[in-house]
């Protein structure tokens, strides 16, 4: 779906098996939609080419899907097989796939970014481990190293890069019920709580403003919340933008050319796709799209 100017405009890109599953969205240089998913239990890739969506499967599995467009509009997706964290991108005329880390349970929840050299780093959780993990290409090779190992921790990971290609990442504290950040300072890892009050840190969704701080939206699962959190260069603003229901599950964040947030997410009580943007205390709350019935990833 898209928002015209006017009003939201509605399409079947895909009916698959599941289609649409592990979703992810770019926009490229025309402004026209890329997006790769689960469907037929394979991973999947849709472009809009002005006149009709292009399909074709990419590979045999393909959960937790992240996609990135690199300068020339050309794919990049990192996913996972079940056991593998892989990655694929496309030169223009095949698509080069590999796996960066192999074993059991590995490359759950990944998120992906090109870096300025159009180099990609994901950040991902190892199930087997119940560890944040981070991955970054060289140019020579995959540099792969554990972020945070304390207790449970990892899921939901959301991975941004900022004006200095340091990796900023959003997860959840499985062990303690929290929303955690990191980012890599040049040197180590800085990593902290920044909401513990009950269950809190699932679908996280993480996004740099133009000064680099963080913003982050996520659900609150012992409050069924939508929240926001906002990092001012002091300290960390917290706020919640619904609380309609039971909502704020499947969050995905993007900031406008005015820097202000827009947050999409799943309304459960009724089966709404939402949108909610602005800034505290005044969000604005809409209805792009009803999907009755159905749970997205």
């Amino acid at each position: 779906t898209r928002f015209d100017g006017a009003a939201w405009q509605i399409e079947t890109v895909d009916n698959g098996y599941y289609a649409g599953s592990y979703i992810s969205l770019a926009l490229d240089s025309a402004d026209r939609p890329q997006i790769s998913y689960r469907a037929d239990m394979a991973l999947k890739y849709a472009r809009y080419d002005g006149a009709a969506w292009q399909i074709e499967t990419v590979d045999d599995s393909g959960l937790y899907t992240s996609l990135a467009l690199d300068a020339t509009d050309r794919s990049h997706i990192s996913c996972s097989d079940y056991s593998n964290l892989k990655y694929a991108r496309f030169d223009g005329a095949v698509w080069h796939i590999e796996t960066v880390e192999g074993g059991e349970n590995v490359g759950w929840y990944t998120s992906l970014a090109l870096d300025s050299a159009d180099r990609p780093h994901i950040s991902y959780y190892d199930s087997t481990n119940s560890e944040l993990k981070y991955a970054r290409f060289d140019g020579a090779a995959w540099q792969i190293e554990t972020v945070d190992s304390d207790g449970d921790v990892g899921q939901y990971t959301s991975l941004a890069l900022d004006s200095s290609d340091r990796p900023h990442i959003s997860y959840y504290d499985y062990t303690n019920g929290d929303l955690k950040y990191t980012r890599f300072d040049g040197a180590v890892w800085q990593i902290e709580t920044v909401g513990s009050a009950g269950d809190v840190g699932q679908y996280t969704s993480l996004e740099l403003d133009s000064s680099d701080w963080p913003l982050i939206s996520y659900y609150d699962s012992t409050n069924t919340d939508l929240k926001y959190a906002r990092f001012d260069g002091a300290v960390w603003h917290i706020a919640t933008v619904d609380s309609a229901g039971d909502v704020g599950s499947h969050t995905s964040l993007a900031l406008d050319s005015g820097g202000l947030p827009h947050i999409s997410y799943y309304d459960a009580t009724n089966g709404d796709l939402k949108h909610a943007w602005g800034t505290y205390p005044a969000y604005q709350i809409s209805l792009p799209l009803v999907l009755k019935g159905y749970t997205f990833h």
